[in-house]
């Protein structure tokens, strides 16, 4: 999120530049960089979190036409969670309009905010692997792959459920 941050500062027109002249305008600028840099970032989480929904439905239809309907509860319960969360990231306000309202941001509680975001993006990458892991119908029976799956899943809820205190850490930090 920081690089989005800093690539989208640097690409501001000369209007822009000139207004960092006003007091406090700069502080409005880079609380409405910071917003756009936070949706593209949720959508991009997101658009990930839907792919996976579309990758699994693929899976769950080769069961399906291969006959082995046992385990499309387990596909299922993984359409319905990551549903869940991609609405989740996508809609969510964080409860924190502080962190777009501060002109003042501690820089430190941001970097943090960044790692945080960072891990979450490194646990995407993972549930990525546990759904590539996933055998084909004729390979052997899935249970223990979709587990692991939702096992990975519980933990990027639960992450995104703490996200909302790490966001509101950098508005404290602030006040």
């Amino acid at each position: 999120m920081e690089e989005g941050f800093d690539e989208a500062k640097a690409q501001r027109n000369w209007l822009e530049r000139l207004g960092e002249k006003i007091p406090g305008f700069q502080g409005f600028q880079d609380r409405e960089l910071r917003r756009e840099v936070d949706k593209l970032q949720r959508e991009y989480l997101a658009g990930q979190v839907t792919k996976f929904k579309s990758t699994l439905r693929t899976i769950a239809e080769r069961y399906t036409d291969a006959g082995k309907i046992g385990v499309l509860h387990l596909f299922d319960r993984l359409d319905k969670r990551l549903d869940g969360l991609a609405r989740a990231i996508q809609y969510s306000d964080y409860g924190a309009k502080g962190f777009f309202d501060v002109i003042k941001v501690d820089e430190d509680a941001l970097e943090e905010l960044y790692r945080f975001d960072l891990a979450l993006l490194e646990e995407l990458s993972g549930l990525a692997d546990d759904v590539a892991a996933i055998p084909a119908p004729a390979a052997g029976d899935p249970t223990e792959a979709l587990e692991v799956t939702l096992d990975r899943l519980q933990r990027l809820e639960d992450r995104w459920a703490l996200r909302e205190g790490a966001v509101n850490k950098v508005v404290q930090t602030t006040g």
